[in-house]
């Protein structure tokens, strides 16, 4: 009868000891399982920002693409007006050769 009791009495502390992992392992996996969360929120964020800054930077891009051709359009306007009144000259000349 002893023999039965130790038994029983380290059966029942091996069970409270397994039932007390039981609850520090399901604690530490809602832990993780948060930290997962958090890093996944964390992932859409940055993904979110590096979005914007690629969107930002195309616009930039495109900003600046503009610039140059709105500069470019300026000298070539110039250029032209210098050829136009070049070629007046030269016209003019002809004309009083004549």
């Amino acid at each position: 009868m002893a023999e039965d009791n130790k038994t029983l009495r380290l059966f029942t502390t091996r069970m409270r000891q397994m039932i007390l992992q039981y609850k520090q392992v399901k604690k530490e996996n809602e832990e993780l399982y948060a930290m997962v969360d958090a890093r996944d929120n964390e992932v859409k964020q940055l993904k979110s920002q590096l979005e914007q800054a690629q969107n930002d930077y195309n616009s930039l891009k495109m900003a600046k693409m503009i610039e140059i051709t709105d500069g470019d359009m300026e000298s070539a306007k110039k250029r032209l007006s210098a050829l136009i009144k070049d070629i007046n000259k030269s016209i003019t000349l002809l004309s009083e050769q004549q």
